[in-house]
């Protein structure tokens, strides 16, 4: 597939850094996105701007990276845009419900275009590094063609079975993994630090024997030195995967009783003017609870 042109939507943090790559390896790369200004960045990378949605559906192969559901649903849904379009098959790379993986493989398939989904495990930098990890679902034949485009954006794919939504319940599931993590961390480094022990003594010591790897060892460094800023991944987006799970897990009978506490102490974090800070500030949450300074 090197060389072809590619339709991209969705030119945020990452959508930018991933559209970067497929430009690296050889594509065309014909992008949009509801703000004009990240569409001149990558146009001045070597990217074609496209002025709609219907002249990147104009291409073969559309890779999407929007914010949450109702993008997806009013941008990428839309039977007009569909009917017209001579893409036969779509990439979605968004975290997205369940719900929402079932609707679209369901409408894209009755415009005879293809589905898969392939979210992603990684920051900005990783993502315009082309080292991103792709989590991919939907048919074979689907997931080979798209598969040159998965090598240029990321370091190894994981397939999760024929069905899209296999694919965005791993990452769901995922996400609300590191989530509980991080709020597991925040409280075991207030624990720490009301008894006089520094945070940052304590997450060294963890992610140097019990919990070795990247997300104690980057998540637990944010949490214990208050580091919430840039934003890798914000806040707003931390309570929507939240919200993501508890919804698959009602929706199979599957308890998730960790699931509340997590959505209230998010709820708390935009309660106290947190939404542009990193979802690691939601640690500040347990600080607040345990009566530590700011």
């Amino acid at each position: 597939m090197t060389g072809t042109t590619v339709g991209f939507v969705g030119l945020g943090a990452m959508g930018q850094g991933m559209a970067g790559s497929l430009l690296r390896a050889g594509h065309t790369v014909r992008v949009w996105n509801r703000s004009p200004e990240p569409v001149a960045v990558m146009a001045a990378q070597g990217a074609e701007a496209a002025g709609t949605l219907a002249e990147v559906f104009a291409a073969d192969t559309v890779v999407s990276m929007l914010a949450n559901d109702e993008a997806v649903e009013r941008l990428l849904l839309d039977p007009a845009l569909l009917s017209g379009a001579a893409a036969t098959l779509h990439v979605n790379m968004a975290s997205v419900s369940v719900g929402l993986a079932e609707r679209a493989e369901a409408v894209y398939a009755e415009h005879g275009i293809g589905y898969l989904a392939a979210p992603v495990l990684g920051r900005p930098p990783v993502a315009a590094a082309g080292r991103l990890n792709i989590l991919a679902a939907g048919a074979p034949e689907l997931l080979a063609r798209a598969e040159p485009l998965f090598a240029a954006m990321g370091e190894r794919t994981w397939h999760f079975g024929a069905s899209p939504r296999q694919a965005n319940t791993a990452k769901i599931s995922t996400n609300f993994l590191l989530a509980c993590a991080i709020e597991s961390m925040a409280e075991a480094c207030s624990l720490a630090e009301a008894h006089g022990v520094r945070p940052t003594d304590l997450v060294e010591m963890l992610a140097g024997t019990l919990f070795p790897g990247p997300v104690y060892s980057g998540y637990g460094a944010m949490v214990a030195e208050r580091r919430y800023e840039p934003a890798g991944f914000r806040l707003p987006l931390g309570l929507k995967d939240v919200g993501l799970a508890l919804e698959a897990g009602a929706a199979r009978n599957v308890p998730l009783p960790f699931g509340g506490i997590l959505r209230d102490a998010f709820l708390d974090a935009l309660a106290h003017g947190d939404a542009d800070k990193d979802w690691a500030a939601v640690a500040a949450v347990a600080r607040r609870r345990a009566g530590l300074p700011d």
